[in-house]
């Protein structure tokens, strides 16, 4: 299931392109837009099974993923649910009007809050996690930021405002 997602999230994205600049790609419609958003949706929130890539500096270490990272906890590992992530705000932005896009933007301001970012912040700082998810985990964090901050979205600008602090962090 793991490579199955990620092979479909590496497809899309080199892939699918922003409707405001770039023409979509041939055969990518709502329908297939609606299958990514699908897919990404089931596993952002998603916390079982789960890969952590971990240093534990105490006891106080030991914890769920949903509170060591409780922005980016699903999909597996952190950097697929930051992928994941990406996913549903490139796809509302693209497709604002598609069935999927409340459920998405939900989505997306339940994980993208100034709270769990605020933790996010403070796990990345760390003792021991100076390479936590580097570079890969956080390139996606980077391109969820840029695509937040190109949509012209209250949302967005609210959620990529809330990421300052793991952008400062990273």
């Amino acid at each position: 299931m793991k490579s199955t997602l990620c092979a479909t999230l590496l497809l899309l994205t080199a892939n699918i392109a922003s409707a405001e600049t770039v023409a979509m790609p041939a055969g990518f419609d709502i329908n297939a837009a609606e299958r990514f958003a699908t897919l990404a949706l089931a596993c952002v929130h998603k916390e079982y099974p789960n890969k952590i890539s971990h240093s534990l500096n105490s006891d106080a270490d030991v914890e769920p993923p949903r509170k060591l990272t409780p922005a980016f906890y699903g999909c597996y590992d952190w950097h697929s649910s930051v992928h994941g992530h990406w996913l549903l705000a490139r796809l509302v932005r693209t497709f604002p009007d598609a069935a999927f896009a409340s459920s998405a933007r939900e989505a997306l301001r339940q994980s993208l809050t100034v709270e769990n970012i605020a933790q996010e912040a403070v796990y990345l700082r760390a003792e021991g996690r100076a390479s936590f998810e580097r570079p890969y985990g956080l390139a996606w964090l980077l391109q969820l930021i840029a695509e937040l901050r190109e949509w012209d979205d209250p949302q967005a600008r609210e959620m990529a405002a809330n990421l300052r602090p793991l952008e400062q962090a990273a």
